[in-house]
């Protein structure tokens, strides 16, 4: 394991998260098992944002415990994870900020919440923020070449 800055690893991370874009998200539920899904962040330095639905078992898992990880992938076996604290971003400015990220942010990682919410207060519009403490990438590649996953804690 090579320890570095975010700034050292953004680039890598970046490069993976952006052309990846779908993520596996896990959390814990209730009972302390394990649940995975597929979401759609957007990255802001280290600060990401998932648009979500409010009223899910995803907020049910979150209240009980808010740390979660998150595995970027490809076939190639290219991969980046992210542990992070998630929360619920409810302040109207910085939700509608992030609706415009979304909106403005070319694809495949931008696109119009309009399609699946009516606006940033609708009830069932969730915005979640995800704060890292640790970072990894790494490749098939480079464990077949002798190399270390690089890591960022934060």
């Amino acid at each position: 394991m090579v320890d570095v800055t975010f700034e050292e690893i953004e680039p890598k991370f970046r490069e993976i998260a952006d052309r990846i874009v779908w993520c596996t998200f896990a959390t814990v539920d209730r009972s302390g098992k394990p649940r995975s899904r597929i979401l759609h962040p957007i990255w802001e330095g280290p600060a990401g944002w998932i648009a979500t639905g409010r009223y899910s078992h995803k907020e049910k898992h979150l209240a009980s415990n808010p740390f979660v990880s998150l595995s970027y992938w490809d076939p190639a076996h290219e991969q980046a994870m992210i542990d992070c604290e998630a929360s619920w971003e409810d302040d109207v400015d910085e939700k509608q900020r992030v609706w415009t990220l979304f909106r403005e942010t070319p694809p495949p990682l931008g696109y119009d919440l309009g399609m699946l919410w009516k606006d940033v207060e609708d009830p069932t519009f969730g915005l979640l923020r995800l704060r890292p403490w640790r970072i990894s990438t790494g490749s098939l590649g480079d464990v077949m070449a002798g190399k270390s996953d690089i890591v960022c804690h934060l």
